[in-house]
């Protein structure tokens, strides 16, 4: 049936209605969205009272339940392991903590049950303390994770009404091992045309007598044009395939981890430095023009099989090497050179 002028004029007037009320609602929720939006910093409470910067710190321990560690800043302005201050630690690892607690913003704010061991916390798995340089205490209190495992419950001992819920970014930090947190050194990129000789040797034989060296010499200096010559005694072995692979490696040479910063004569043995079967010393120009030398000490294999313990000159800190990287040399090392 078809609708006469007043029925389509009636049903105008109500459609301009509700179009002017879903305005209005529209209109309302907007308002509110904007407050939330500009009270939100004030309800994440601890946002707030975070307002020491990077530099305000003066001293941080924190234990993820199996593990402390504390860490204070020295005269220098840096941070150091407070078991060890002379150990390279770096710094960047102590400001991603710091970074992750200056943004604090909790994901959700509960009241507290009197009963602690909804959240875990009742039994913590983990605590941090963070003093500022004014001498002011932030410190957290770690519960369980949230059923997603991605989350965790946290309470501020300040506050032991409230309980939040953060990313577990944070606890994840705190679980990072402390030989982890060092600073490794860089090995020099070590170009072909750079490099004046290279010297292998070998484990020693049971005798005592010396062990089998290995010598690569080149008389390009720096900077000079044309390919490397490279000698064994009066043997050109340019193009021997071991020493190709050797050179090559030798610039991607990088020290993956510390394994222990200050180990005891048993670890240096249980490593192999008591009998290293390879060490290695190349001697070299440096973009300046200067002479430069970089040796390593080549201990047992990694327990997993990924590379091997080594040492960097003189220092008794034994870091790992990737075994792919090590294959031409320790082949070297134990045969010397197949110039046949």
């Amino acid at each position: 049936m078809e609708m006469d002028w007043r029925q389509r004029r009636t049903i105008t007037i109500l459609t301009a209605v509700l179009l002017t009320l879903l305005a209005a609602v529209l209109i309302v929720l907007g308002i509110r969205y904007r407050e939330s939006r500009e009270t939100a910093p004030e309800e994440d409470g601890p946002t707030a009272e975070a307002s020491m910067t990077v530099e305000g710190y003066s001293a941080l321990i924190y234990s993820n339940g199996s593990t402390t560690l504390s860490f204070t800043v020295a005269e220098s302005g840096e941070w150091v392991w407070e078991n060890d201050p002379k150990f390279p630690l770096r710094q960047e690892t102590i400001n991603s903590i710091l970074a992750l607690l200056i943004n604090w913003r909790p994901q959700q704010t509960l009241a507290a049950e009197e009963d602690l061991s909804a959240y875990g916390l009742n039994e913590p798995t983990g605590f941090l303390t963070l003093t500022g340089a004014d001498g002011s205490v932030r410190a957290l209190t770690f519960g369980k994770t949230t059923t997603d495992g991605t989350s965790r419950y946290v309470m501020e001992q300040s506050d032991p009404s409230t309980v939040y819920i953060i990313a577990d970014t944070l606890f994840t930090q705190m679980g990072v091992p402390i030989y982890d947190m060092c600073d490794v050194p860089l090995l020099p990129l070590l170009e072909e045309d750079s490099i004046r000789s290279i010297l292998i040797r070998g484990p020693e034989n049971e005798d005592g007598t010396p062990a089998l060296v290995t010598v690569l010499t080149t008389a390009k200096r720096n900077g000079e044009e044309g390919p490397v010559t490279w000698l064994q005694g009066s043997e050109n072995v340019t193009a021997n395939e071991t020493v190709r692979a050797l050179l090559e490696d030798l610039r991607a040479l990088v020290l993956t981890k510390c394994v222990d910063y200050d180990p005891s004569d048993e670890a240096l043995a249980i490593c192999g430095f008591d009998m290293p079967p390879a060490a290695i010393t190349v001697n070299y120009t440096t973009d300046a023009g200067a002479d430069g030398t970089v040796s390593l000490t080549i201990g047992a294999q990694v327990l997993d099989g990924s590379g091997r313990y080594v040492r960097l000159g003189d220092s008794t800190t034994i870091y790992s090497l990737p075994t792919a990287a090590l294959d031409p040399l320790m082949r070297v090392a134990v045969n010397g050179l197949d110039i046949t």
